[in-house]
């Protein structure tokens, strides 16, 4: 049975190398997971005045992430930080008060970014953040990809060792997703 996980990429540029990546990591994570990106840019900003009566937008965000059996954060850094996007989608997902959507799911982060440290300092803080908001994390393997140009030609990772460990983190990731879906022992 594949594993169904709601991705929730925090780049919103449609070329974004994250997003590259996500996709590329979906063929490589196949068959053991089903990565599908849940889209976030259409997410008004978070005003709890419209906890009444959710936009349809995140209605169906939060329903996309519910249906999920995991999510996978991919994450760029912006000056040391993850993306306000992320940001917003973790305050719908969190609310309204009773009603949250990452309580208990099983989580991973990863990020790709130009740079030279790949997206430590963003991965580090939003693990705080997702950690807070009750998702189930995983912290290992780390996966910081430090982009470059031809490591991804027509959607799929061109760098063999690279695609080696992609596939030993999606082994992990469904492992974890599977330790934490078993019913708890009682004695």
């Amino acid at each position: 049975m594949t594993t169904k996980v709601a991705v929730i990429v925090g780049s919103l540029r449609k070329a974004s190398v994250n997003r590259l990546f996500a996709q590329a990591l979906a063929k490589v994570a196949r068959p053991k997971l089903d990565l599908q990106i849940v889209e976030i840019g259409d997410l008004p900003l978070y005003d709890q005045d419209l906890e009444g009566e959710l936009p349809a937008t995140v209605q169906r965000f939060k329903q996309q992430v519910e249906s999920a059996d995991a999510v996978l954060f991919v994450t760029p850094e912006f000056n040391r930080t993850f993306s306000a996007a992320i940001k917003n989608a973790i305050e719908w997902g969190s609310r309204p008060w009773g009603k949250n959507s990452w309580a208990g799911k099983p989580a991973a982060i990863v990020g790709a970014t130009l740079g030279a440290v790949g997206t430590a300092a963003a991965q580090s803080q939003l693990r705080s953040v997702v950690s807070a908001v009750g998702a189930a994390l995983t912290v290992q393997p780390e996966v910081y990809l430090n982009y470059r140009e031809g490591l991804i030609v027509d959607g799929e990772i061109t760098d063999a060792s690279f695609v080696g460990l992609l596939e030993d983190w999606a082994s992990k990731f469904a492992d974890w997703i599977a330790r934490l879906r078993q019913p708890a022992l009682s004695f």
